[in-house]
């Protein structure tokens, strides 16, 4: 099982290890394609594999306004790190204090001083240290200071793009879930604790359990085709689910309803994993609420032949 560290002052066996940093948000095909050339390095030279990663996510620390952002919660980020072979990850929070660290004191009293790190895996684009002012030029040119070797990976390409978290947001905003699938390499999916609502699919004959999206990416709303996953059960239920503002009943917030198919039982402040099959279609404002039925009925016999 991995081991998790708030700070760098980690254990002396996972000093002088190949350190991983970045944020690994969704830990897509790209991030995947980096960890096994890591664990060949492990394999190799009989050393552990580490991430540090931040949280909040910088770019989110530094655009308050950033709200809906994430990929995967910390919690779903760990457990896929989990199966990819790493050893430890450093999860450090991200302030303004740690913001200014000078980008040379990162290297001299971080990756050296504390971590001892042997290999350091950075994407091209990598940049750190106060005002983002270090770069992986800065991390060659101090290879030999500091006894550690940059191992910067090509990026790779699907589809003539490359592969990044950005465009897996791109593809879920536009409602293109086939992509950032296939990009993910498995379904997409929020995770969250079940909270009472207005009630209202209830007195028209679809119960929901709602889920606050909190910090993850608004995908883009409307309905779609889901499985769900309770904790501690490892058989999955399918559903529907509504993703968004419901316009008929004027509500502001963004919510997740999911329609469970089959089920009865109160899963009120049940932590549930929604994955997400297929967008059906776009969240509309109806005139009525006979015409929202008639619409829910329609979307249900989709999502039953949904696979």
């Amino acid at each position: 099982m991995v081991r998790l560290y708030k700070n760098f002052d980690i254990n002396k066996n996972h000093k002088g290890s190949i350190i991983l940093i970045g944020n690994f948000d969704g830990v897509h095909l790209g991030h995947q394609k980096l960890f096994k050339l890591a664990k060949s390095y492990k394999k190799k030279y009989n050393l552990k594999i580490g991430v540090i990663n931040f949280e909040p996510m910088p770019k989110m620390f530094f655009n308050k306004s950033l709200k809906n952002f994430k990929l995967s919660s910390i919690n779903q980020k760990l457990n896929l790190l989990n199966n990819l072979g790493v050893d430890f990850i450093v999860t450090k929070k991200f302030d303004k204090i740690f913001s200014k660290t000078k980008s040379i004191n990162f290297i001299k009293n971080i990756l050296s001083k504390k971590l001892k790190a042997r290999f350091i895996f950075v994407s091209n684009n990598f940049r750190f240290g106060n005002k983002r002012e270090g770069d992986v030029k800065l991390l060659i040119k101090n290879e030999k200071n500091f006894n550690y070797k940059v191992i910067k990976p090509k990026p790779l390409i699907v589809d003539k793009k490359i592969v990044s978290s950005s465009l897996i947001r791109s593809h879920l905003e536009k409602g293109i879930l086939e992509k950032a699938n296939k990009l993910l390499k498995r379904k997409w999916s929020i995770e969250g604790i079940v909270q009472k609502g207005r009630q209202v699919g209830k007195k028209i004959g679809f119960p929901t359990c709602n889920i606050d999206i909190k910090d993850y990416v608004l995908a883009k709303p409307g309905v779609y085709a889901v499985k769900v996953l309770r904790k501690n059960n490892s058989k999955y239920i399918k559903g529907i689910a509504n993703l968004g503002y419901r316009p008929t009943f004027n509500q502001k917030k963004i919510l997740l309803e999911v329609h469970l198919f089959n089920f009865s039982g109160n899963l009120y402040n049940k932590y549930l994993s929604v994955e997400f099959l297929k967008f059906i279609r776009k969240e509309k404002k109806f005139k009525n609420i006979n015409q929202l039925k008639r619409q829910i009925k329609i979307d249900l016999n989709i999502a039953k032949r949904t696979k």
